[in-house]
């Protein structure tokens, strides 16, 4: 069955639901089981663990943000999920302080840019809108929305604040390969996320992903809103033969994607093999 849905973010990172909204909307969708994976962060699995609804579980986990050169030598980004790791690994731990304080100078960069450009965005709303969590793209295109600037978070990411764009302030990231080393040193399962989705789909070539199998690499998330069906059989076709596990996620974000929780799903069997690897038990309601 499909009762799984294995890639969600709460307002801890760009979401805009808290933890527990959440769990709600995935109990009314139907799920039995939801990842819940910020970015770089861990933030919000306490909160998760107390407001779990009965018959419901969640595996706590992540989303890193990875890069991987291409052929020209460029470095791509990988979105690369990990499941039921030990938080408190020293890797993990040194990697997401590093994480967070660069995307703090980051934003404000970002945001000191668009100031300076004539936008009427401030700091301190962006701050606000982050919450709890790292500040963020989505949370200044929430603040652009806010004052009327642009429609959409998707125009953002088009637009003003587009790699490579006139306001792009660039991220040090993690290797994908240490990424997964990470995620396997702490106990946790690896999965790349929306492998065919944007500029990954370039370099995740299968001979690439049979060398990332190699460092630990667990899985695929084939089914995925930004895959068509040719990515999808294309993906099912490497999984099959690298002997990955195959997933399937809404990627869900609130209200700042038009995503809806539970809408691609996880074959309950593939849960199970996730359970039985981590090196943390799941939040069970």
């Amino acid at each position: 069955m499909l009762t799984a849905d294995l890639h969600t973010h709460t307002r801890f990172s760009d979401g805009t639901d808290t933890p527990e909204e959440l769990l709600t909307a995935a109990r009314g969708a139907g799920l039995t089981t939801v990842g819940l994976t910020d970015h770089d962060t861990a933030a919000g699995w306490d909160q998760a663990a107390e407001h779990v609804p009965t018959g419901m579980r969640v595996l706590p986990g992540a989303e890193f943000s990875t890069k991987h050169p291409g052929p020209d030598g460029a470095l791509v980004s990988v979105h690369l999920l990990g499941y039921l790791f030990d938080r408190q690994h020293p890797r993990i731990t040194a990697e997401w302080q590093r994480i967070v304080d660069e995307r703090t100078s980051r934003g404000a960069r970002i945001v000191e840019s668009l100031v300076d450009a004539g936008y009427p965005i401030n700091i301190d709303d962006v701050r606000e809108k982050a919450g709890r969590g790292n500040i963020g793209r989505p949370h200044i295109a929430r603040a652009l929305i806010d004052a009327g600037v642009i429609g959409t978070v998707g125009e953002a990411f088009d637009g003003l604040l587009e790699d490579g764009g006139p306001h792009h302030v660039s991220l040090r990231s993690t290797s994908l390969i240490g990424g997964i080393e990470m995620i396997v040193a702490a106990g946790g399962v690896p999965v790349i996320a929306h492998p065919r989705a944007r500029g990954a789909a370039a370099i995740l070539t299968g001979p690439v992903l049979e060398s990332l199998v190699e460092a630990g690499l667990a899985g695929l998330e084939v089914r995925h809103p930004d895959h068509d069906d040719a990515a999808r059989a294309e993906l099912v076709g490497i999984a099959t033969d690298l002997d990955l596990l195959q997933t399937g996620s809404s990627d869900y974000h609130g209200g700042n994607k038009t995503l809806r929780i539970g809408q691609e799903r996880t074959d309950d069997d593939v849960v199970e093999q996730i359970i039985e690897r981590g090196a943390t038990a799941p939040f069970v309601g």
